[in-house]
């Protein structure tokens, strides 16, 4: 296969999943790591990609365009990792609490295991998934029906009645973008009515966000800053960015990343 094929067919994959691995595009075209970055590098220099660590993504998304999960799951991987950590330890045994769909909260998922008498309620597939994977015969998995988005969440109105009857400690909720004007934003509607259902049903709000966030709009609303007690974030938020959540957040929690 020519170098201009490869690339084509690299990014008809990238536009139908949000984004691709390295790793699974070496082993897809079977050609080696340097070929494939070298082509991501042609993608990104022609606008039609972004290049992110691990892999590329589609460019500029809207309002309203929703990345898939695998697309945002190689994205600020190491940040995302140190807010699951700190989000970990917020959590206690014999708790019920509530994890949305996202990137991160997924990663937090991962770090549950240990937890004893814990009680997860979730509407996000590879949350349920990640708990599932390392069982504990005292942790209950609540995971909701509903109708699936690109993100893998659960929405609709089977999701919303499930949650609408329960009450949680804590909600960890990803958002895919945060603003001083427009609040916690998601770019699917579904998703801002079920996610406002979690917050309804917890007693204390904690938001999962990291730097890149600040400043992407969603186009639905999920809530305003300051409905949110914790928000936890990592070191790439800039100085004026965080006085603004500062100001609207109950506590501001920045994590650095090695």
């Amino acid at each position: 296969m020519l170098a201009q094929q490869r690339q084509t067919a690299i990014l008809d994959l990238i536009r139908q999943r949000g984004g691709v691995r390295v790793s699974h595009l070496v082993s897809r075209f079977g050609v080696s790591d340097m070929t494939i970055r070298r082509d991501l590098e042609v993608l990104a220099e022609r606008g039609l990609v972004d290049k992110v660590h691990g892999g590329a993504t589609l460019v500029g998304p809207g309002s309203a365009e929703e990345p898939g999960f695998a697309a945002k799951s190689i994205r600020q991987q190491a940040e995302k990792r140190a807010i699951a950590d700190r989000a970990a330890t917020l959590v206690e045994p014999g708790m019920a609490i509530a994890l949305s769909a996202g990137t991160t909260t997924a990663a937090l998922a991962t770090l549950l295991a240990d937890v004893r008498g814990l009680t997860v309620v979730t509407n996000s597939i590879p949350v349920a998934d990640a708990l599932y994977q390392n069982p504990r015969a005292d942790q209950t998995v609540v995971l909701t029906g509903g109708i699936r988005t690109p993100s893998d969440a659960l929405t609709g109105p089977v999701a919303e009645a499930a949650i609408s009857s329960l009450n949680v400690d804590l909600l960890f909720l990803g958002v895919h973008g945060m603003s001083k004007r427009t609040g916690l934003t998601t770019p699917n509607l579904l998703e801002a009515g079920i996610n406002r259902c979690l917050i309804n049903a917890s007693r204390q709000l904690v938001v999962l966000a990291d730097h890149t966030k600040w400043e992407t709009i969603g186009i639905a609303t999920i809530a305003p800053l300051e409905d949110t007690d914790v928000l936890i974030t990592d070191g790439g938020l800039p100085a004026e960015a965080r006085t603004a959540i500062g100001e609207q957040v109950g506590e501001l929690i920045v994590v650095e990343v090695a």
